[in-house]
């Protein structure tokens, strides 16, 4: 079946249809990943957006349950050069294509995404549709009548409905203490000594594996809970997750972040690290064609040493627009000098831009994780 993707600039492209039949509109961004497909469909942060994968071949390794970091497909829809339809690999449950089927994916293949790529690295990350039964004039016309994607709260739309604890078991056995070597090199901690409430703006499973992992005892909450709520679940530290859209729509958000700063230990990542620029008085901006792939450079400017980082982000935070906070940019970009992580010492907090979870991508930062326990350590011993 025949498919189209058209831009909001007038811009055709002409394939194939994978998923199933139908239409879906978003921003159509690009991530530069090799691998991890399954992890960016299910990857909250790709709420209302057309995702665009570079590698030219996509499904050689099928799909598999433990792959997924949401408990469903984000994406509004999915381009890519040819889907596999013959994976290989041990641990495949099903082909990808079944697998969009299933999840009702409305997807694009037979284009040439690089060129795609490189045109909205040439004009920027811009709005468009996709459609098996449409010509691109009706479609131009619809997408043109539709809301921008920085006009809605997606943060509401992927949020948990409701608290939860994360319970899910890890592999290899909850057989060690936190404090013994095993722990510390990442196997699952039995007995959980440090209380975590994560705050779901978009929330990905492996930050609440990779903190299980550490000996946390994890409550994830909704976007919208107070701060007299999440400090009612009286926790050793917060967590602020990744989440998808525009943070200057996330000002009840950022209202309840400014009131936890300085009472307890704050770990901010991706979107979380906007929101407590925001809540320190900071602004935000939207980067022409974002950062999202697996091989970001980024420089810690407290060690001088550079890390290769998982990102997934459209905006960015001024850091002009931090000074007189008292917030110090702790890492950068080198690809471009955007903020990648700031902290502040007096409020307890401190943030990244990027994905220390990973998945897909670098596992290089999973120390961040093992400095936010140590952080919750010394305040409850204090």
């Amino acid at each position: 079946m025949k498919a189209l993707l058209v831009l909001e600039d007038g811009t055709v492209w002409k394939g194939t249809s994978i998923g199933v039949a139908g239409r879906a509109y978003g921003e159509v961004v690009f991530n530069t990943s090799m691998t991890g497909y399954q992890e960016m469909l299910t990857d909250p942060s790709y709420a209302g957006q057309i995702l665009t994968l570079t590698y030219p071949l996509i499904g050689n390794y099928g799909t598999a349950d433990a792959d997924s970091e949401s408990r469903r497909v984000q994406v509004s829809g999915f381009v890519v050069r040819e889907l596999c339809e013959a994976p290989s690999h041990w641990r495949a449950g099903e082909t990808l294509q079944d697998y969009l089927a299933r999840n009702q994916v409305v997807g694009i293949q037979g284009i040439d995404t690089r060129a795609l790529t490189r045109h909205l690295r040439v004009r920027g990350v811009m709005m468009g549709a996709l459609s098996t039964d449409e010509t691109p004039a009706q479609m131009l016309a619809r997408l043109r009548a539709l809301p921008d994607y920085g006009a809605i709260d997606f943060v509401r739309r992927v949020t948990t409905p409701h608290p939860y604890v994360w319970e899910e078991p890890l592999a290899g056995g909850e057989t060690s203490e936190p404090d013994s070597p095993s722990a510390a090199a990442g196997s699952v901690a039995a007995f959980p000594r440090h209380h975590v409430v994560a705050v779901d703006c978009g929330l990905k499973h492996n930050i609440l594996r990779s903190l299980r992992s550490l000996g946390c005892r994890i409550t994830v909450v909704p976007c919208t809970t107070s701060a007299e709520e999440i400090l009612a679940h009286r926790p050793d530290g917060v967590l602020l997750s990744p989440g998808p859209g525009d943070p200057a729509l996330l000002g009840y958000v950022v209202a309840n972040i400014r009131q936890l700063l300085g009472r307890l230990p704050v770990l901010g990542i991706c979107l979380g690290n906007q929101l407590v620029g925001c809540a320190l008085g900071g602004k935000t901006f939207k980067l022409k064609f974002g950062h999202r792939g697996g091989n970001h450079p980024v420089k810690d400017l407290t060690t001088g040493r550079v890390y290769i980082t998982s990102q997934n982000h459209g905006f960015a935070l001024d850091p002009e627009s931090l000074a007189g906070s008292g917030a110090e940019v702790t890492h950068i970009n080198l690809n471009d000098g955007t903020v990648e992580g700031i902290r502040h010492v007096e409020k307890g907090v401190f943030t990244v831009q990027y994905h220390p979870e990973a998945c897909p991508g670098p596992r290089d930062n999973f120390y961040l994780f093992e400095q936010f326990v140590e952080r919750m350590r010394n305040a409850t011993q204090a």
